[in-house]
């Protein structure tokens, strides 16, 4: 991501909850990615997963119940801290009788480096594991600020164990309407508007990648400006979500 898009995420991140949007679309995610993930408890709880551009933690932290372990990676600083929080303000809800989430790590950094040390620690031990690799890789709502996609891929595709699974959420480009997704005031950052499906299917294929698809996930109904630039927010658009997946061999 670039730096204009990490300053907007760290001024955006103590409200970022609060947006009904950003809760839709990533219940809306988590649900298509347990459509597509084994049904089986036991071969899920197995998993360790890389949620890449994680944010606040909305996905992480569904995620984690299903799954072995969640390593949570965001650039921005505010997005991390706002996840630490979350995290370490349990202790209330333990005493309130419900079961805290002990497998999630949260992780600043812009990942370049599959066998960055930061990815080393084992969230459920707590101990290094050096040249870790994951059994799953999400990421929601990321790829229109990514500006070198084929870069964030072939990072993706190393920091997948054999057999390991992508899978990968954001907003069709479907045309002029698709621009309107951001306010005129949140484009800094905003590197395309919407995936286009056929490069996805191409660029994952060329980073390595098999049995690559890419699907319409869900449709998300969302209030867009009357006019570019007003500010003013009024008729409603709706945007369809892509689910990209992939596998790398092995």
């Amino acid at each position: 991501m670039t730096e204009a898009s990490n300053a907007r995420f760290n001024t955006e991140a103590l409200s970022w909850d609060t947006n009904p949007d950003v809760q839709r679309a990533t219940a809306l995610a988590h649900t298509a990615y347990l459509a597509r993930l084994p049904s089986d408890p036991a071969i899920l709880s197995t998993y360790d997963v890389l949620d890449l551009g994680c944010g606040t933690g909305l996905l992480s932290l569904a995620l984690a119940p299903a799954v072995r372990s969640v390593t949570a990676v965001d650039p921005a600083e505010g997005m991390i801290d706002a996840l630490r929080t979350k995290l370490s303000s349990q202790a209330q809800e333990e005493e309130e009788g419900k079961e805290p989430i002990r497998n999630v790590l949260p992780v600043c950094a812009l990942l370049q480096d599959p066998d960055d040390p930061l990815l080393a620690t084992d969230p459920v031990t707590n101990s290094p594991r050096p040249n870790r690799r994951f059994d799953l890789a999400v990421s929601h709502l990321v790829l229109h600020h990514v500006p070198d996609l084929r870069s964030f891929f072939r990072t993706v595709h190393g920091c997948l164990a054999p057999g390991g699974r992508l899978m990968v959420t954001d907003f069709e480009n479907f045309g002029p309407d698709a621009r309107k997704f951001h306010p005129e005031s949140k484009m800094d950052g905003v590197e395309r508007h919407g995936l286009r499906r056929d490069e996805m299917q191409a660029l994952l294929e060329e980073v390595g990648f098999v049995d690559v698809s890419v699907e319409t996930a869900f449709e998300l109904e969302k209030k867009v400006e009357t006019e570019p630039g007003s500010g003013v927010m009024g008729p409603t658009v709706v945007f369809p979500f892509l689910i990209c997946q992939g596998r790398k061999a092995g």
